[in-house]
């Protein structure tokens, strides 16, 4: 009836289509879930094994560098006597030793990696105390470098022409440095055997090769079409080289950053086992082996291996992380 009234009226009626369930509405829409650089970075890197391993065992070293000397039941202040070393000296488990006997004639497990025999300090409170400054000097001086080459190459990889050359060369001359020998001899004279100096020294030799790395980026990076748009547009330098140009240019320089903080721990390893690195009253991984290369020969053989392997393992970790980002990073690997 009232199809007929309104088609009178000259309306003409529309049939409408009543859904009859319209929860099931959303079953006709498909969802796009959008991801950003960093989450599609973290989707390849977990799919990297050594890479999230290596992100473990760096993680535990950290904890353990801040927590650790807290919860040690030993104080770094509390010097074994001479004749607790000499019990000590046939055994890191030897707790009583018979020097008319030579025979050891108590064990105990109260140190698990022994003790040593020039510092007279538990080996496991060593090693901790050594992972707090030899992380702190990795990961320092990793920062300052990576902010000098940042800003080096960022400056000369969008100015350009003389600026280029000019940073550039200087670049060169420091690259042709024995960047060794100089550590070691800036680390006898200014560093004064101090932690903060050892790592203002690292940074200040560790920047070359992020600046070229950076370069190269804002070259190929600043001719791109939306830095011309951005360009076109008026917006100042300062907004294109950190707003448009550096954080595409991020990724790579986090890489490179994983790697400087494995190449600068072996370093000042290197330098402190040669008596040129931090005081050995402020332990690192480094000066530890020096203290203990000496009593190898009297079978004190557990006082170098433990911070050897804290070394080794240390630096596995970071280069594993390292291959994890590279590979995360990389637009032409499988998500």
């Amino acid at each position: 009836m009232a199809q007929n009234i309104e088609s009178q009226a000259g309306v003409v009626a529309t049939p409408e289509i009543i859904d009859p369930d319209p929860t099931k509405a959303e079953d006709y829409e498909v969802g796009l879930k959008s991801l950003n650089q960093w989450q599609l970075a973290w989707r390849k890197f977990r799919k990297h094994r050594l890479a999230l391993i290596g992100l473990g065992i760096i993680t535990v070293l950290i904890l353990v560098a801040i927590i650790g000397p807290v919860l040690m039941p030993f104080s770094f202040t509390d010097i074994p006597t001479p004749d607790q070393i000499v019990q000590m000296g046939r055994s890191p488990f030897c707790a009583v030793y018979d020097a008319a006997a030579r025979n050891c004639t108590s064990f105990a497990l109260v140190h698990p990696m022994g003790e040593t025999g020039g510092l007279q300090r538990d080996v496991l409170l060593l090693v901790v105390n050594g992972a707090r400054t030899s992380l702190l000097i990795g990961f320092s001086s990793m920062a300052i470098g990576v902010f000098i080459g940042t800003i080096v190459g960022a400056i000369a990889g969008f100015v350009g022409g003389i600026v280029d050359n000019a940073l550039m060369r200087l670049v060169d001359i420091m690259l042709s440095l024995p960047i060794l020998f100089v550590i070691l001899v800036a680390s006898k004279f200014l560093g004064n055997g101090t932690v903060s100096m050892v790592i203002v020294i690292f940074g200040l030799l560790s920047w070359m090769g992020v600046s070229r790395l950076v370069r190269s980026l804002f070259l190929s990076i600043r001719e791109r079409e939306f830095v011309e748009a951005a360009t076109a547009v008026g917006v100042s330098d300062r907004r294109i080289i950190f707003r448009h140009i550096l954080p595409n240019a991020f990724s790579p320089i986090v890489v490179a950053a994983s790697l400087i903080i494995a190449a600068n721990i072996i370093s000042e390893a290197f330098v402190s086992f040669l008596g040129f690195g931090v005081d050995p009253t402020s332990p690192t991984w480094g000066n530890i082996l020096s203290g203990g290369l000496q009593f190898i020969a009297l079978g004190n053989w557990w006082w170098p291996l433990f911070p050897g392997l804290a070394i080794i393992i240390t630096v596995l970790a970071v280069n594993f992380v390292g291959d994890g980002l590279r590979d995360a990073f990389d637009p032409r690997s499988r998500a």
